[in-house]
């Protein structure tokens, strides 16, 4: 019987380790000082990760363990901000009823929790969209899940009346000041004295979770004609920072700010639990029926090759074949081989070490009665390439490196949330107070259930990435948040 190759998915203490912290400028013996920034009115801006989503929905637990409200409270020590408005959902599920009974969407669904059997289960929505915003009515933490850079500066995104065309966003539609507002001019009209920006993850984001279904929009400087997931233009995405970035220091001259950068897919849980060649443990029997079954394929390929329809190379990369011993790659639909259709032959090969196959595939690969990814091929949406994995991280590098021109052009902190990101997904992890995070998914310690967003011990090492770069940069004195006084991933 096939056997995938995963980590231990058993329920882990965390590694004890020594007394250190990888966090090195421990400021919590320090007298707490602002330095030369002003924390008096503190404005976090950006997307899901700012708003404290995890496990898949924005529920009310969550939100309250965001990184921005862990820093509010260690500028509230420095006699900074006193209070850290959020808007905050109505339940500790998530999720919209309305939305979801309307649209069958499952990106309303409610949170995801672990089933007795350990697998993450999502909720049914708590409630019906609520809307809390109105004149006059702003919050601190702007952080809208879902949002493109481009969305911060969009009109309308905060319209209940678009919410049919898919052009507002319903979690931002709750909070905004009015329909034709934007995330910017809301969080503008505050003139905060110190912000936090981080924006871009979900500019390619999308198109990876998807696996690669969307463009890479390279060369297209028009976000209205972008599909939900393709790739943002790089420079989409430069424009929209440095546009938030002035428009924040018009409304208030003296303001200060940290910008953090974005993290490669390649270090979260969603592209790393599954791996890429993850059939083991086939039997002589099934190793002979899988080959026979893909005899036909094999075969139309090598006439094809023959013929000159396909290269060599081709050939060998699209050929299937299974062992006994060893791992062997999962078949899969790729959408970018010569399509062959003409021919009747799908477009089929199996995955090597550089594709990364998605957690959502585990249920397949794990179904003995599907058979995913041996006699039923895994469909395109389940893999990201290796050659659609390549756009996400060109295009990363590219936003990242207009991210350090605009930090160090401005005079801001820049938080290097991908170094930190990298750092945890390496076997060392990161050491906290005797306690050992890695980005592995549910015994690493850090992220959620959904593999993207983490957990509240994930948010507090991120609050700490963030407090040391405005420490850094600013010469203040923010203590860390305690890392292991949040929570991790509850278990049934």
């Amino acid at each position: 019987m096939k056997k995938i190759i995963l980590s231990a998915f058993a329920i882990s203490a965390l590694t004890l380790v020594s007394c250190n912290t990888d966090f090195e400028r421990d400021v919590n013996n320090m007298t707490v000082s602002t330095g030369k920034a002003d924390f008096s009115k503190f404005v976090s801006v950006g997307n899901s990760l700012t708003s404290g989503f995890r496990d898949g929905a924005l529920y009310l637990d969550g939100q309250n363990e965001s990184f921005p409200s862990m820093i509010a409270k260690q500028m509230g020590l420095a006699g900074g901000t006193q209070t850290f408005t959020q808007p905050l959902m109505p339940n500790n599920v998530g999720g919209f009823k309305d939305l979801f009974a309307a649209s069958g969407n499952t990106e309303f669904y409610g949170k995801l929790t672990l089933s007795p059997t350990l697998s993450p289960t999502p909720s049914a929505p708590g409630a019906n969209l609520d809307v809390i915003g109105g004149a006059g009515k702003y919050f601190n933490n702007m952080g809208v899940p879902g949002a493109k850079s481009f969305h911060l500066v969009t009109p309308g995104y905060g319209s209940a009346a678009n919410l049919a065309t898919g052009k507002a966003n319903p979690y931002f539609v709750r909070f905004a000041t009015s329909a034709t507002t934007t995330v910017l001019a809301d969080a503008a009209a505050q003139k905060p004295s110190f912000y936090t920006l981080w924006i871009g993850n979900n500019d390619i984001l999308s198109y990876a979770t998807s696996g690669g279904s969307g463009v890479d929009q390279k060369g297209n400087l028009d976000p209205s004609t972008y599909g939900s997931n393709d790739i943002s233009d790089p420079n989409v995405v430069a424009n929209v920072i440095k546009t938030v970035i002035t428009s924040l220091k018009t409304a208030n001259a003296n303001s200060k700010g940290a910008i953090a950068n974005i993290p490669y897919v390649t270090s979260i849980p969603y592209f790393t639990t599954v791996p890429a060649t993850p059939i083991a443990g086939l039997t002589a029997t099934q190793v002979s029926q899988l080959n026979a079954a893909y005899a036909t394929y094999n075969g139309g390929l090598l006439t094809l090759k023959n013929l000159g329809a396909i290269s060599t190379a081709e050939y060998n990369a699209r050929l299937i074949k299974f062992s006994e011993n060893g791992v062997n790659g999962a078949v899969i639909v790729d959408k970018d081989l010569t399509n062959l259709s003409g021919y009747n032959l799908p477009s089929l090969r199996q995955t090597t070490a550089n594709d990364l196959i998605l957690l959502p595939a585990l249920t397949l690969l794990r179904d003995t009665t599907v058979k995913g990814g041996t006699a039923t091929p895994l469909a395109d949406k389940y893999v990201l390439t290796e050659k659609e994995a390549a756009k996400v991280i060109a295009a990363t590098d590219a936003y990242n490196a207009s991210i350090s021109s605009l930090a160090t052009a401005n005079g801001l902190a820049l938080v290097d949330a991908n170094a930190k990101m990298k750092e945890l997904g390496t076997t060392s992890g990161i050491q906290y107070n005797g306690v050992k995070y890695t980005a592995s998914f549910i015994t690493g310690g850090t992220f959620s259930l959904d593999g993207v967003h983490p957990n509240g011990r994930g948010y507090a090492i991120i609050a700490n990435t963030f407090i040391k770069a405005i420490n850094n940069t600013y010469f203040s004195t923010l203590p860390f948040v305690d890392i292991n006084a949040y929570s991790g991933v509850t278990f049934p």
